[in-house]
């Protein structure tokens, strides 16, 4: 059995090898970074395209709206893994999880192929300063050979017991600062080597009378419009990469972004069930709600959120993104001020999606829409499309070489993404035939205490997903164990799959040999 499904370790290896030769990590201050577009990289964690101008009219979305009306919005963008450090870490490298080898929170790339060379890390080969502002592989996990300013942070948190400590413990009330000390203790009593130091979650919810700027990433705004004032000056063009950190868990944000919504007028999930004929591991098991300590929660098998909780869930969801809405309009109109526009390249995306109710669940760590579907929005002084809708499938695994193509520079020859370019010139034309997704579900996730690997293609009509063992010592997949077949245009809901009727047989057989088949075969023939 290979170790890896999309490409063999050693070819990728080989291929950066030969790729960056013996380069070392310097600038190139030649003709080569003159006349470059700056790129401004913005990710929105747990954003799924729950936004306005993704139809939703509920949300308060007006800043983001606006980027969309000047851009291009895909609107059937995927990621690769509905965890944050697998889905950043592919997006950043260019590479598939089989190929990154980072599957789950605890793998770290610089582990697993320690000599890639990743996005950040490219460009500033090519004659760009590079600088990271918040989240960008996971949590605080700065990589000094990605960025010339691996992690920039506003001064307060840059102290010794805030230093190492995850954004989304921290809080603006006192009391449930001295509230969440209290609990890291006993965290720490119970296990020394709990996650993130103790910290982790504390909360499942904030709504305090405070300024943006009270909160992480108001501040990390702040910051950033700082750094692109200073920027602006250097002769180099630059990378600027910045990581929002809501609405991720906990719903922590200023009161005023609660107060734009009756939590009763709301709507809630149209399916709070879970999917007919869904295998055991297909659910995740809402964990991360487990991780607030205000917060009860169980696999969906088992348990189901109280409908006054699912609101409150779905209203801090909301505030959250009305809140990280209002700092990235701060951070455009600091830009525009700047006269950045003209000469930047703007990608914002969300790094997988979340369930707020659906099938029965919250959080992400599935391979279905909810968590895999995410919003991804090109503004650049070079798109011709200006302000239309892309409805072809693309991956966040295409960002690395479509940057390339917006820039003029060639990219790597490894990469396992399309780059987007042709589609923000014609955003009908054909394009991909499918899309690639895949989860390791951990034995504490899933109900039999088993371990296992879906590997998931969705193509335009159907969403095909296979399950099979999965060997954490070896890290090989073992053997088949079942299917998922949904028709996403009759049911895009996945509320029943579709896998055992006998009519399918035939649908199944082809994507099956699709899904073998990978990538490769499924990109554009342009």
């Amino acid at each position: 059995m290979s170790k890896i499904s999309t490409l063999d370790l050693s070819v990728i290896i080989a291929s950066i090898s030969l790729f960056t030769g013996c380069q070392t990590f310097t600038s190139k201050t030649d003709k080569e970074s003159e006349n470059k577009y700056n790129i401004l990289l913005i990710s929105f964690d747990d954003l799924r395209p729950e936004l306005g101008c993704y139809g939703n009219d509920v949300i308060k979305t007006p800043n983001l709206d606006n980027f969309a009306s000047n851009g291009v919005v895909f609107t059937n963008a995927f990621c690769q893994v509905s965890i944050c450090a697998p889905s950043r870490a592919s997006l950043m490298t260019g590479l598939r999880p089989d190929s990154t080898r980072v599957w789950h929170l605890a793998d770290k790339f610089r582990e697993t192929i320690p000599d890639v060379i990743t996005l950040p890390q490219f460009f500033h080969n090519h004659g760009y300063h590079t600088v990271a502002i918040g989240k960008q592989f996971h949590n605080h996990m700065p990589d000094s050979i990605s960025f010339d300013e691996p992690d920039l942070r506003p001064d307060e948190y840059k102290t010794a017991d805030m230093i190492d400590r995850d954004a989304e413990s921290f809080y603006y009330d006192e009391e449930i600062k001295k509230e969440l000390a209290k609990v890291r203790e006993e965290r720490l009593r119970k296990n020394p080597n709990a996650y993130a130091n103790g910290w982790a979650y504390g909360r499942v919810i904030e709504n305090s009378d405070a300024p943006d700027n009270a909160f992480y990433d108001g501040a990390q705004t702040e910051l950033a419009l700082e750094t692109l004032n200073r920027l602006k000056d250097q002769d180099q063009p630059f990378f600027l990469s910045l990581g929002y950190f809501r609405p991720h868990l906990p719903f922590v944000a200023p009161k005023k972004y609660w107060d734009l919504y009756n939590r009763d007028s709301i709507p809630m999930a149209t399916n709070p069930y879970l999917p007919k004929n869904s295998p055991v591991m297909a659910i995740n098991s809402s964990y991360e709600l487990m991780g607030c300590y205000d917060m009860y929660s169980n696999h969906p098998s088992l348990y189901q959120q109280p409908e006054d909780t699912a609101r409150m869930l779905k209203h801090g969801y909301y505030a959250s993104v009305s809140y990280v809405d209002t700092c990235f309009g701060k951070l455009m109109e600091g830009l525009k001020e700047m006269g950045l526009e003209k000469n930047t390249i703007i990608l914002i995306f969300g790094d997988h999606g979340w369930k707020l109710g659906e099938h029965r669940s919250w959080c992400k760590q599935t391979l279905y829409e909810n968590d895999t579907h995410v919003p991804l929005i090109i503004n650049a002084p070079n798109v011709k499309a200006t302000g239309q809708k892309c409805d072809r499938l693309v991956e966040l695994v295409d960002i690395f070489p479509t940057l390339c193509d917006l820039t003029g520079i060639k990219p790597p020859e490894y990469l396992q993404g399309t780059s987007m370019q042709p589609l923000l010139v014609n955003p009908t034309q054909l394009w991909k035939t499918a899309v690639f997704s895949q989860h390791h579900r951990r034995p504490k996730e899933s109900p039999d205490n088993k371990r296992y690997m879906g590997y998931s293609i969705r193509t335009e009509k159907f969403h095909y997903v296979e399950w099979y063992f999965w060997d954490n010592v070896n890290k090989v997949k073992g053997d088949y164990v079942t299917c998922e077949l949904y028709d996403v245009i009759v049911d895009p809901n996945e509320n029943i799959n579709i896998a055992d009727d006998s009519g399918n047989t035939e649908i199944i057989n082809s994507l099956a040999i699709q899904l073998k088949n990978g990538w490769r075969k499924a990109q554009p023939q342009i």
